[in-house]
Parts: structure tokens; C-alpha cells; sequence
């Protein structure tokens, strides 16, 4: 099984058009490397690929990468979208995807409820090409190709829904995914508000963790005085602290833990960064736009 990093930052990018913190100014100095918004695309034969969520950088993302490229006609190796919930910065790119024949979409009802009577996002992409859902029930597998196959599970959260009434199931999934060849599994969790037990089950003894990077830390935002939230209330579990994900991981036997979907804000996007090397001192990466794991 081979994942491709196709965007590792969070909503907005990095560097977030409207922001000056530090690490936008460093980014936009060349101090440190640009990011796109977080997707990742996956496959088990390197001939068709599944992308775990749509940015709306996804066009850029797939020029980027060679195995996403057409064939001779308008055929492409793209088999089908998967999404984690229905934020923005996980779903627009289904727009730009509009000129597809056809679009497989692997989504929650909730999710799916949300696309359609919500946002109305579905709406308008079935006005451009077919789509055919696939309920995606947590807990249940999915051949997704020969030898690939993936698990969601529920990821809670008490973040506002912005579009539908709130849910208990469904609104957030994780995606354990397994090479039924080689019995390697990797696990894609862009959003977490707290590691509960039953998250760190799904976690626990895969190859490779991609979990969600947002903050460094939990009032990060807030000291910078960008947003009156914590990394928390906004629903997703900071780095730092003693309770952060760097305390929690090492405890869970995973191969090789990669941070994604970093915030803006996030002073692990710069590589002399004394955040960047605590991460990486404690055996842990961050992940950069194109990188690619093999498991």
C-alpha cells in the first residue's frame, strides 16, 4: 500500500492568504516550505487510487502527482473519493472535480446529509456529473480494490456543526486502512478533539499513524489573538502539554507517527523551529506536501 501526502496543512493553507503570524511571514520569506490544504491519496497497486477527502487545492494537488495524471482519453487512475466529515476544507475540491464522467463518493449519512440539504454541495455537483454514494458505516470493512480494503470509525466531537443539525455518529470518521497481501495497516486521522479509548484502540499496534497536527498548542490561536478558541473547542488535540498527542502516542506502538493538517499558526512548519525539533526528537515526523509512505 502506498499513501501520497497530497496536502499536509490545515484549512487556509500555509501560508494563509489573509494571515501575518510568524509562521506565515516565514513562509512567505522562504524560511519554510508552502503547504497545501490536507488530502492524501492512497493505493494498493499504484495503478488506482483513492483520495481520503477533496481540498479545494486538489486540482494543483493531483497536477503535482504523476500517478493521478489521465491516461490517453479522459480516463484516470482516480477511483474514488473518501471523506472524514463535511468541512470545507475537506469538500470543496468535489466542485472542481465536476468534470469527472462519474465520481464515487465513500461518505457517512451524516455526511452525505450534510453535502446534500446542508451545504448543498452535492446538489450542485449532481448537476455537473453522476455521483454514487456509498454509506459508510463505522466499524464495518470496505473492499475498496483488490488487496485494499478500509474501517471508519467514529471520531467524537463537540465541535458546531455549520450546516444541519448535530449528530451523535458519524459527523467525523477516522479510516483504518489494511493491504490484505502484506497485512500492513495505516491509519488516517486528520481531526481529533481527544483520544478516547475506543480511538486509541484503532490506533494502537498500526504501521503508520497520520493524525491530526492543528496546534502546537492548545491556546495557540488565542495568544496570537486570532480567534477566541482553544485548538480543543475548535476540535482538535493539540501537540503540546501533558496530555497533548506527543505525551499519548508513544504508548500505542505505532511503526511511525507523521503530523498533518498543521495549522498556519504551527511553529512545526518551520524546519529550525524549536517545536519542529521536539517533534522529531521524540521519533516522530511532519508530514510535507508529496510525501510518500509505503506500508
Amino acid at each position: 500500500m502506498l499513501l501520497r501526502v497530497l496536502g499536509s496543512a490545515a484549512g487556509g493553507g500555509s501560508p494563509q492568504w489573509n494571515c501575518g503570524c510568524p509562521v506565515c511571514a516565514a513562509v512567505r520569506s522562504r524560511a519554510g516550505l508552502p503547504r497545501t490544504q490536507s488530502s492524501v491519496a492512497v493505493s494498493a497497486d499504484r495503478r488506482r487510487w483513492f483520495l481520503i477527502n477533496a481540498s479545494p487545492d486538489v486540482r494543483t494537488q493531483i497536477e503535482a502527482f504523476p500517478g493521478l495524471h489521465p491516461h490517453d482519453d479522459r480516463t484516470t487512475p482516480l477511483e474514488a473519493v473518501l471523506l472524514t466529515d463535511a468541512e470545507l476544507d475537506h469538500t470543496l475540491g468535489l466542485l472542481l472535480l465536476r468534470e469527472a464522467r462519474a465520481l464515487r463518493l465513500y461518505a457517512t449519512p451524516a455526511v452525505h446529509k450534510t453535502l446534500c440539504d446542508g451545504s448543498g454541495m452535492l446538489r450542485t455537483l449532481e448537476r455537473y456529473c453522476p455521483v454514487e454514494w456509498r454509506a459508510v458505516v463505522p466499524g464495518a470493512d470496505v473492499a475498496l480494490a483488490d488487496g485494499l480494503s478500509c474501517r471508519a470509525f467514529d471520531v467524537p466531537t463537540s465541535k458546531r456543526a455549520r450546516f444541519g443539525a448535530e449528530v451523535d455518529h458519524g459527523r467525523v470518521v477516522g479510516y483504518r486502512l489494511t493491504d490484505e497481501r502484506s497485512g500492513g495497516t495505516l491509519v488516517y486521522l486528520p481531526g481529533v478533539q481527544s483520544l478516547t479509548p475506543a480511538l486509541r484502540a484503532e490506533i494502537e499496534g498500526c504501521e503508520c499513524l497520520l493524525i491530526d497536527g492543528t496546534c502546537w498548542r492548545d491556546d495557540e490561536l488565542v495568544r496570537l489573538g486570532l480567534a477566541g478558541k482553544t485548538s480543543r473547542e475548535m476540535g482538535h488535540l493539540p501537540i503540546d502539554g501533558p496530555d497533548g498527542s506527543l505525551a499519548q502516542l508513544p504508548s500505542l506502538g505505532v511503526g511511525r507517527t507523521i503530523f498533518v493538517h498543521m495549522n498556519n499558526t504551527n511553529p512545526i512548519l518551520l524546519e529550525d523551529a524549536p517545536e519542529r525539533r521536539i517533534v522529531e526528537d521524540s521519533g516522530m515526523e511532519v508530514a510535507m506536501d508529496g510525501l510518500e509512505v509505503q506500508v
